[in-house]
């Protein structure tokens, strides 16, 4: 009976028995799930990256091939306004009879020709060299560094040209060590070249259009060298290192003119397609950073040859976040396929995680709205700042002028003052034709008080900033009338020379004449004490800019108060004297319109202050 009551015991432990082997199946089962799974999402995660990459790529390249067109287009658009100058000065008679009858009177005729015509086109210079290769006729005939009697035969566009065909160049010039192009034709007589006519121009403006956009761009010459390139500090490097032999080639034949040609860093990663399209890594100073597009980092290469030139044009397509989208679309695929194969046991788990996602996706895109809100406010807040400054100048300036207009207003008032009650007695008496001559005296007197309160106005009213066409003389006497008590003091009788009178430039009247006032005031204080103290200011046009340029013979400036000069609250007055903010707002005015204010030493005693602004037309000229 015992034995029989312990057998139903002995079935009862089974389940139990079968129950860690059931447990054991479930986690292989769950384990081979996770492996299943992981497996998925790898694979979908090579996928998406490999997917997402190559869309990538393909629409970059594509985007830059269009970006490679566009620039070479720019480029050949910019030197072919120039192409037909050299050909056209082979046709002009009096060209081909200087080289061939030479005479004095027919070079002075020439260079005169040749000067204007420079002008006009906005060239850098035009020149003509005889057969032997030196110059005998230039635009800048009457300049110090004149190019007259230089012999350029070693330049290869004088070669080609000699050979009878067309020459182009692009190098440094040996006597200004001015970058240029170089585009020359033969002059024939009776199909002999007798001479070479040359025009060489600058491509700068081209440059600076390139620096706005989204792509860094480099046009390098036959010799591996950029000559050309939206990054300023990239001009003159390399591609690739040269060889000591080829630099001490380039060294002899002036090519560069001594320039270092330091490799720009460039390394290759590797062939994208099956075109001439490559993955490069740039590393480049921090300095640099300040372009509108990255300078460093991975970019795609292309690039093609210039049509008629042996340049060739490089875009370089920033990576920017590719690799990060690439990795994110394969993260993005992994999770997809995990959630795919997780679903049925964690679809509350991938709610709460994409809850998560999106939340952080709109915090991040509120903190991106703010940022960007913040910095409106502040650079909104920064250009009124700077228009009060400018505004406080100018009132400043007034506020010096007073005990001068009170004079000048004065001495009217008292003349207005006799003169009506001459003109009331006159009446009284019957003489109306004294009288008359009297309120003539009257009405001149107003007329010139109107003039003085008018341009005090104008002066002191606050400005739009807004570039406009600006008569510079006029702009220029403005300053000098606020200026002519303390001029008067001091005995000054300033030296104004402007050639041609009506130049013009792109500014902001008020703007540019508070910049002229504070250069005009510092060159004043600058020659007190001076026994024959002299002012000199003169304005010329110098290519698509006009620089104006105001010098003194005061005791000139040093090295180290030139480094300082334009900074905020640097000051060389006494205490009392300033707050060494004028010239630093100067300079950011003249920046404001595209131009800039620099200060020289002068050998012969003095400074020289020299403000440049873009050219305008005088006949647009609507503001002064």
């Amino acid at each position: 009976m015992v034995g029989a009551k312990q057998k139903p015991s002995h079935r009862r432990r089974r389940p139990e028995a079968s129950r860690p082997m059931t447990q054991r199946h479930a986690q292989r089962s769950l384990a081979l799930m996770l492996t299943v799974i992981l497996a998925a999402a790898l694979t979908l995660s090579f996928i998406g990256f490999k997917v997402s990459e190559g869309t990538s790529l393909a629409y970059l390249a594509d985007r830059g091939r269009q970006r490679l067109d566009l620039y070479e287009t720019s480029l050949e658009r910019e030197i072919d306004k120039y192409a037909f100058f050299p050909a056209t000065l082979g046709l002009e008679r009096d060209v081909v009879d200087l080289l061939v009858n030479g005479g004095e009177d027919q070079r002075r005729r020439i260079n005169r020709y040749l000067s204007e015509l420079n002008k006009r086109a906005g060239s850098l210079s035009i020149y003509v060299l005889d057969s032997r290769g030196h110059v005998i006729a230039a635009s800048n005939w009457d300049q110090p560094d004149s190019f007259i009697g230089e012999d350029l035969s070693y330049r290869p566009y004088f070669h080609d040209a000699m050979a009878k065909r067309t020459g182009r160049f692009f190098g440094i010039g040996t006597t200004r060590g001015q970058p240029g192009y170089y585009l020359a034709s033969p002059i024939l007589v009776d199909e002999h070249a007798m001479g070479v006519a040359v025009v060489k121009v600058s491509l700068e403006q081209l440059e600076t259009s390139w620096s706005t956009v989204e792509a860094p761009v480099l046009v390098t010459d036959e010799n591996g060298v950029v000559i050309l390139a939206s990054v300023p500090s990239w001009k003159f490097t390399t591609l690739t290192p040269l060889s000591e032999e080829r630099r001490r080639d380039l060294a002899q034949s002036l090519h560069y003119n001594a320039r270092p040609l330091p490799p720009l860093g460039l390394k290759s990663l590797g062939v994208v397609g099956f075109g001439a399209d490559e993955i490069v890594q740039l590393v480049r100073p921090e300095a640099e950073a300040s372009q509108a597009f990255p300078v460093s980092g991975l970019f795609l290469s292309q690039s093609a040859p210039l049509r008629g030139t042996d340049w060739r044009l490089t875009v370089l397509s920033p990576f920017g976040d590719l690799r990060t989208m690439a990795w994110l679309n394969a993260a993005l695929a992994a999770a997809g396929g995990v959630i795919l194969g997780v679903a049925m046991i964690a679809l509350y788990q991938l709610r709460v995680r994409t809850w998560e996602r999106l939340r952080a996706r709109e915090a991040l895109q509120r903190a991106h709205d703010e940022l960007e809100r913040k910095v409106e406010e502040r650079t909104r807040t920064l250009k009124e700042a700077q228009d009060e400054l400018v505004h406080a100048g100018k009132l400043a300036v007034i506020g010096q002028m007073s005990a001068g207009l009170a004079h000048e207003l004065n001495q009217p008032l008292a003349a207005l003052h006799t003169l009506s009650d001459n003109a009331v007695k006159f009446m009284q008496r019957g003489l109306p034709g004294e009288a008359e001559s009297n309120l003539k005296l009257i009405s001149e007197l107003v007329t010139h008080m109107g003039t003085l309160t008018s341009q005090l106005k104008s002066f002191a009213r606050k400005s739009t900033g807004m570039p406009r066409p600006v008569d510079v003389r006029r702009s220029m006497e403005n300053a000098l009338f606020f200026l002519d008590r303390r001029l008067s003091q001091r005995s000054i009788r300033p030296e104004i020379d402007v050639e041609p009178d009506d130049l013009a430039v792109l500014a902001d009247a008020n703007r540019l004449e508070q910049i002229l006032v504070n250069l005009l005031a510092n060159a004043i204080d600058a020659v007190e004490g001076v026994e024959e103290p002299r002012l000199h200011l003169s304005v010329r046009r110098d290519g698509a800019r006009v620089r104006i340029e105001v010098r003194d013979n005061g005791p000139g400036l040093s090295q180290s108060v030139r480094s300082r000069l334009f900074e905020p609250f640097f000051t060389t007055k006494d205490s009392g004297g300033g707050l060494g903010l004028g010239l630093a707002i100067s300079a950011g005015i003249a920046r404001d319109f595209g131009g800039s204010l620099s200060a020289l030493d002068i050998d012969d005693g003095g400074a020289l202050f020299v403000l440049e602004l873009p050219s305008a037309l005088a006949s647009e000229t609507i503001d002064a």
